[in-house]
């Protein structure tokens, strides 16, 4: 009884101390089993006493071990998932809800038609109706589940979150795995033995004091992306199916030998040594203590070389940032050399030492000199360095630094033969652990790794600045462009002013112009601001030859003139911005009027329709070659004109794209080129399409 009332009084203090600790939606579910299980223990108590009539208090129990099974599946889909029951599979989640299916049970049916015993109390064995034997069997079921899903989230933690979940879940799993044994005489014998009662209470006690402690050192909580595939893997599954053949065995062999023992000693021993040994081999000291014994005794290497290699390039290269690398570097070391924490010291500016990169050590603001004896020291040998060993010089100038972080070692990085930081290691997990030439050997191999990894790291960064800096070049390059056919524009107005600006209609048209210059300067500014965010096209139904018409007089159209554009074809309507149309279109004119051979320069501009309209624009120039065409010509900054800047052509495959369009090309060396435009028919549909700047 005793027990029994501590388990109680232990749960609800679990209760109140997590809802404290974690104020959260997480805190409550995880609260929520605690406290039905301490209900669950009063009814049960109350119902084995002599002072209260016991049918009531089972009447109760029946209602809570009906609820029971939801929350523990709740909680186990909940507890430290990175998205709570988002993470777990739809069969668990499924299952979840199904659970509650249960309470219909104590609803529909009375006490009596679940479980039946003439002599209870005084003999606490509940002997079950059908109803009862699969109602608890498939609390057993469930109950089970949520073990498997609670081992699901500590096999997925990271070694960051283990630490600070694993007591936890240790906990809660020891609650689930006695109550799971208690249910599972249902199965067996079609019977539930009370007198298992001050066992359940007793572990109970054990998981509510682990919560306890935990919660005493709290440091915050831990989010585990739980895998699927490690779910479908569950140990503890075969684990429990294990258990009930061997409880099924030693059922029928008590059956003919009898009782030679009490067997709540027994099982108790047994949970309490089986929790023992969980907690002992979570322990990160004992696993390393146990493996150095191993290695010391049975191995005649310390390391599986193969796996430690394997491990590191696998740790290498999969970082996401600098930072990253280096913390993955610091956690190699780590865990293959049995340290609690490590420290990147790199060269800043060339005169000092600092820790980049920190991994469970804290305060490390400390800087080492050029001058410094561990620095001439690891120049000059290239050795690890042991704080063990017998080196008065350097221990006296940085005995502060060592005792104060209880470093261990400090492993030199070179590039080339240049010292360019180390690494400092911190107390070892097992102090009496002895490290030898083949452990020196490996942290410096390592070392060597680790550097080519974060030069590689630093050339990236240094790449990918200069490629940023040649993108503001490119830039650059395509505001000149439309910069110079501005100038131009403005250049050639100057100069016909001269002649013509006491013509009242040059003035009208020379202020038009000057207007249209300015707009243009102006969107170009507006461009250049809003650099990064999307360029909108506004394409509307447009008539493509009046367009192609308008272009061709502002570069010179006419049969007898000795350069300019001859238009021909129909009217065909596309969907189109007009003025970013004919920057496409004063771009194929002059290149092709600049690129014809002979006095007579003049390009011929059709617009047609062959299942869309298209724009076809035709010289007799030079021609080009197939892989100049294939390779270069749509190439910003390829050209094949001297003074050219080499992006005309590549704009325009831009702007024809945008319109959801392309350029088709075809050219015959000597004889000339012809560029076909195709655009979208109005039935395409209307409006604003962006187009990334």
């Amino acid at each position: 009884m005793l027990v029994s009332i501590a388990a109680i009084v232990l749960l609800l203090i679990g209760v109140v101390r997590v809802i404290q600790k974690e104020r959260s939606r997480g805190g409550f579910i995880l609260a929520a089993p605690l406290l039905g299980t301490a209900l669950l223990e009063l009814c049960d108590l109350a119902a084995l006493s002599d002072y209260f009539d016991p049918l009531p208090w089972k009447r109760g129990s029946l209602f809570v071990e009906a609820v029971l099974p939801a929350l523990w599946l709740l909680c186990s889909l909940s507890y430290a998932r990175d998205n709570g029951p988002r993470t777990s599979s739809r069969i668990a989640r499924r299952l979840a809800a199904c659970a509650l299916v249960l309470v219909a049970v104590p609803l529909a049916f009375p006490a009596e038609s679940v479980f039946y015993s003439p002599d209870f109390p005084v003999e606490p064995i509940l002997f079950l109706t059908d109803v009862g034997y699969y109602f608890y069997t498939l609390v057993m079921v469930l109950l089970v589940i949520a073990l498997t899903q609670f081992e699901a989230t500590l096999v997925n933690a990271s070694p960051d979150a283990l630490w600070r979940v694993k007591l936890d879940i240790v906990a809660l799993g020891t609650m689930l795995a006695v109550q799971v044994f208690y249910y599972s005489n249902a199965l067996l014998y079609r019977t539930l033995h009370m007198e298992l009662v001050p066992l359940r209470s007793l572990l109970l006690v054990v998981g509510a004091g682990m919560m306890a402690y935990a919660r005493l050192h709290w440091r915050g909580g831990a989010r585990v992306k739980v895998s699927q595939r490690v779910q479908v893997k569950s140990v503890a599954t075969f684990v429990v199916a294990g258990y009930l053949i061997l409880l099924g065995v030693l059922g029928e062999g008590m059956r003919h030998l009898g009782p030679f023992f009490p067997r709540v000693l027994a099982y108790s021993c047994a949970f309490l040594a089986g929790v023992g040994l969980l907690l002992l081999f979570l322990s990160e000291r004992v696993k390393r203590e146990l493996k150095v014994i191993l290695h010391k005794n049975f191995y005649q290497s310390k390391y599986d070389y193969r796996a430690q290699w394997l491990g590191l390039t696998q740790r290498l290269s999969a970082f996401e940032s600098g930072e990253d690398l280096l913390k993955r570097v610091l956690g190699a070391y780590c865990d293959i050399f049995g340290v609690s924490g490590a420290a990147l010291f790199l060269q800043q500016e060339g005169y000092f030492y600092c820790a980049t990169s920190i991994l469970d050590m804290t305060h490390l603001q400390e800087t080492i000199s050029q001058g410094n004896s561990l620095v001439a020291y690891m120049k000059q040998k290239g050795w690890v360095f042991c704080r063990t060993d017998d080196n008065p010089d350097i221990l006296d100038e940085n005995r502060e630094l060592l005792v104060k972080h209880k470093l261990s070692f400090v492993i030199p990085l070179f590039e080339a033969e240049r010292l360019t930081g180390f690494i400092a290691l911190g107390e070892q997990v097992v102090p009496s652990e002895q490290y030898r030439y083949e452990d020196y050997d490996l942290m410096k191999t390592i070392a060597r790794q680790a550097s080519i990894a974060i030069q590689h790291q630093r050339l990236s960064e240094e790449l990918t600045k200069a490629r940023a800096m040649e993108a503001v070049g490119s830039l650059a390059t395509f505001v000149v462009h439309d910069l110079k056919n501005l100038v131009a524009t403005v250049s050639l107005i100057v100069e016909n002013a001269r002649q013509h600006l006491d013509n009242p209609e040059f003035q009208q048209d020379m202020l038009g112009s000057l207007k249209n210059t300015a707009d243009k300067m102006q969107g170009l500014i507006a461009r250049l601001k809003n650099l990064g965010e999307s360029e909108l096209y506004n394409l509307r139904p447009t008539d493509l030859l009046p367009l192609v018409q308008k272009s061709a007089r502002m570069v010179g159209s006419s049969l007898t003139a000795t350069s300019g554009v001859t238009v021909q074809g129909t009217p065909e309507v596309a969907l189109a911005d007009e003025r970013e149309l004919q920057k496409v279109l004063l771009n194929l004119f002059i290149n092709g009027i600049e690129a014809s051979q002979g006095e007579r320069k003049v390009v011929l501009a059709e617009v047609g329709f062959e299942g869309a309209p298209y724009i076809r624009v035709t010289d007799t120039g030079c021609g080009m070659s197939q892989r100049f065409i294939r390779k270069d010509l749509f190439t910003p900054f390829h050209t094949t004109k001297k003074e050219g800047l080499g992006i005309g052509l590549y704009q325009s495959q831009q702007i024809v794209a945008a319109h959801g369009g392309r350029i088709d090309v075809t050219s015959v060396e000597g004889q000339g080129t012809t560029f076909t435009v195709w655009l979208q028919p109005p039935s395409a549909g209307t409006g604003w399409v962006t187009q990334a700047a």
